[in-house]
């Protein structure tokens, strides 16, 4: 099934702009978009899908709350041009729970290890965590945990908790 959404980017009532038609496959699904060219895979998800669980915190790279996969690399959707996808998988937060709702281990264990507080982060350090454990070799030093997930900013400073989740699930992943 095919999605298809026309909304402008950047000013709204600009119609001069160059616009190109844009596929993008977001959480197994695809969606035909009429971007603005400068539009970034953050501001086609949040704007244009209405995927808002991935955050814009900073908007220049520095935060990881946009951090987005992309064919299991995790990504800054802020830096990243939908352009740029092509026909790359797009995996969001929202894509993490199963059909049935039943929530990724990663969020599982953010929950039971009080990975959050705020929760404004939690998006873009569940997507850091779950490309770390999944697809990136998670480190088995609790401090190279921590350095690999050092892109990953969390103003409240649920670190600890964030850390225990991830080798919770790494432990649980190794033990299989």
């Amino acid at each position: 099934m095919m999605d298809t959404v026309a909304v402008d980017a950047g000013t709204r009532n600009d119609r001069s702009r160059p616009r190109f038609r844009e596929q993008l496959r977001v959480n197994g699904r695809e969606h035909e978009l009429d971007l603005d060219p400068r539009t970034t895979l953050l501001d086609a998800l949040r704007e244009h899908l209405g995927m808002t669980g991935t955050k814009k915190g900073c908007d220049h790279g520095q935060c990881g709350a946009c951090t987005v996969h992309v064919d299991g690399r995790r990504v800054l959707s802020c830096l990243t041009l939908a352009s740029l996808v092509g026909d790359a998988e797009v995996r969001t937060v929202e894509g993490l729970e199963a059909t049935d709702g039943t929530l990724h281990p990663m969020q599982e264990a953010f929950v039971a290890c009080d990975g959050f507080q705020c929760g404004y982060c939690t998006p873009g350090q569940l997507m850091s965590a779950v490309a770390l454990v999944e697809d990136e070799g998670c480190p088995t030093d609790r401090t190279q945990v921590q350095e690999a997930m050092s892109g990953n900013l969390c103003r409240c400073g649920a670190y600890p908790g964030i850390v225990d989740a991830i080798e919770r699930v790494r432990d649980r992943e190794v033990a299989r």
